[in-house]
């Protein structure tokens, strides 16, 4: 094989670029067990890498053995190579024993390098190397810097994976996976790491303590406040069917002790507990909230909020909804990683569900399917599992829009039928009213569908997915005003939120043809493919004719079976004029 080539830089002068850092997988054991054959595989496939980093424009600035570290002038060329790299590895690996596959993990990032006698430095490269050491095999990270760059220029996904804490960097850096766009991206904002325990004491579902708030001021007025906030977020908390929430009485068995969370969470038999302190200073009051993985060992949320006390009850409502939000965000997240640890056979019904989570919101057939197949799975598990009916009929509802199966007129009448029986099994869960609500929208049922998401938001007005469905389903009931106000208070609630999100605020406001703000709401998705549509509209109704029909050829190229007839018959508006006005921007984008 050739030696990798490197291209000299002046020593001790900086450049600016994009860094790539690449390693193969379990190099030592590969060499382990057969050395000749090793160093054979990889010398090829690092010749690979070579001709491919010259290809996209990129320098070697550094090759060890069976590492690389590549610069390039462009960032977009960088996420180019590295998909390129893994596509190509994909495609050779099904040929190859799996324990003799060779397979890279990649970090990209941006930022300045320093090269002198000593090799290349700085912390671009080293934030870079970091990203790649913890990458899971065969896929990209890359820093915000990278995804704030590529991410309006490149047809791929970018799905969050988490604020991370990498080693020798002072500060979190946000990372983010590269997907396929076809792919999709998951609506799941983060991922956390967790310890291996003992979890035979804990429900089969989330568990969470509330600990009485602490008052720490002079004033004992506090004391109410920190007992009345306590209680609310406990009784808010309990309204989400998917969590074990620890009774107010038998946390104020904590309230004159001082506690570690850990011991807490023994006693009670949980996984995660919230603790929060009160300081009040004249009429200033500063609160301090905290949530700790006690399975793992760490804190996973922490915020602090300092207000006027010039009006107490609404200070109280705002922090009890902020707060139950997050940690409903955070819980979540948590859990997604511990599934994704858990060998399947040791998943209960919500581990099941979990999956599916991640899966249903990428719209793709293959991905929906394999959704219905782990929320079918929730079911053997426990087959009065309302949430998994609920969630089956979504997928129903997915496959009927996409035309994604034979005989589409049965999939919407076997969809509504499933969100009665889950509402039936299960009339306290908000979600079930949300799945009614949402399948009675596209069955045109409009008044039947807003009344059912007005049961669920009375269940639980916290839960800011369901808000966000419910916003979407006012848009089109023509009531585009108040589905953004809605929106807005999801938003608020769930500051973590997905790009479902913004693509229910891109459809409201392009009823109000505000065509402007649908372009800056979508861009911000982290996976714009099903804003595409939106896009195309938006920028052919303002006459920007190019960048319509390069978002409707995108949209092609991620559903091929896309049909304008099609489309404009499952619209689910309520007012003629607001599906022909976006029937119109499409037409006007080449569609």
């Amino acid at each position: 094989m050739n030696s990798l080539q490197t291209k000299p830089l002046d020593a001790g002068k900086r450049q600016l670029g994009a860094i790539l850092f690449a390693d193969i997988v379990d190099y030592s054991r590969l060499m382990s067990q057969d050395e000749i054959a090793t160093h054979h595989s990889v010398g090829q496939s690092l010749e690979l890498f070579e001709a491919k980093s010259a290809e996209f424009g990129g320098v070697i600035l550094d090759q060890r053995g069976d590492s690389a570290l590549v610069l390039f002038d462009s960032a977009v060329a960088a996420v180019e190579l590295a998909v390129a790299i893994q596509e190509q590895f994909e495609q050779v690996n099904p040929d190859v024993a799996e324990d003799r596959q060779i397979r890279f993990r990649i970090g990209i990032n941006v930022g300045e390098v320093l090269r002198d006698q000593r090799g290349v430095h700085g912390d671009s490269v080293n934030i870079a190397a970091r990203l790649e050491s913890i990458a899971e095999p065969g896929t990209i990270f890359i820093s915000s810097a990278v995804h704030d760059l590529i991410r309006a220029k490149l047809r791929y996904g970018y799905e969050f994976v988490g604020s991370k804490s990498l080693k020798n960097i002072a500060e979190p850096i946000d990372v983010y996976r590269v997907r396929s766009e076809v792919d999709g991206a998951t609506m799941a904002p983060s991922i956390r790491t967790h310890a291996n325990k003992d979890k035979r004491l804990l429900p089969d579902i989330p568990s969470v303590v509330v600990l009485p708030f602490q008052n720490q001021g002079s004033d004992s007025s506090g004391d109410w406040l920190a007992e009345g906030i306590t209680e609310d977020i406990t009784v808010n908390l309990s309204k989400f069917k998917n969590l074990f929430v620890i009774s107010r009485n038998s946390a104020f068995m904590f309230r004159e002790k001082q506690v570690q969370p850990q011991d807490a969470a023994r006693q009670l038999g949980v996984r995660y507990v919230t603790q929060g302190r009160i300081r009040r200073a004249g009429n200033r009051i500063r609160i301090s909230v905290e949530m700790v993985d006690t399975d793992a060992d760490r804190m996973i949320w922490g915020e602090q909020y300092n207000r006027n006390l010039d009006d107490i009850f609404t200070l109280q409502d705002e922090i009890t909804e902020t707060v139950v939000a997050a940690s409903t965000v955070q819980i979540e997240a948590s859990e997604h990683e511990r599934v994704r640890r858990a060998l399947p056979r040791d998943l209960a019904a919500y581990g099941f569900l979990l999956q599916g989570q991640q899966l249903i919101f990428k719209y793709t057939r293959q991905d929906n399917q394999r959704a219905r197949e782990f929320y079918q799975s929730a079911l053997e598990a426990d087959d009065r599992y309302a949430r998994a009916i609920a969630a089956i009929s979504r997928t129903l509802n997915i496959d009927w829009r996409y035309s994604w199966n034979d005989d589409p007129d049965r999939l919407l009448d076997k969809a509504l039928l499933l969100a009665q029986d889950a509402v039936q099994l299960d009339p306290t869960d908000a979600r079930g009213y949300g799945e009614l609500g949402f399948v009675h929208l596209y069955r045109k049922e409009f008044d039947a569908s807003i009344d059912a998401y007005q049961r669920a938001q009375s269940l639980n007005p916290n839960d800011a997915d369901l808000l966000s469905d419910m916003a979407d389903a006012l848009a089109h009931a023509g009531k585009s005003e108040e589905s953004i106000e809605l929106l807005n208070r999801a938003m608020r609630l769930n500051p973590f939120y997905p790009d479902q999100y913004l693509w229910h605020l891109g459809g409201a406001q392009y009823n109000l043809k505000q065509y402007d703000d649908v372009i800056r709401s979508i861009q911000r998705m982290h996976n714009p493919i099903e804003g595409r549509r939106l896009l195309a509209a938006s920028y052919a109704q303002l006459g920007r004719l190019d960048e319509a029909r390069e978002q409707a050829r995108l949209l092609l190229e991620a559903h091929p079976n896309f049909s304008l007839d099609h489309w404009a018959s499952i619209l689910p508006d309520r007012l003629e004029e607001e599906t022909m006005h976006y029937i119109e921007g499409l037409k006007k984008a080449g569609l």
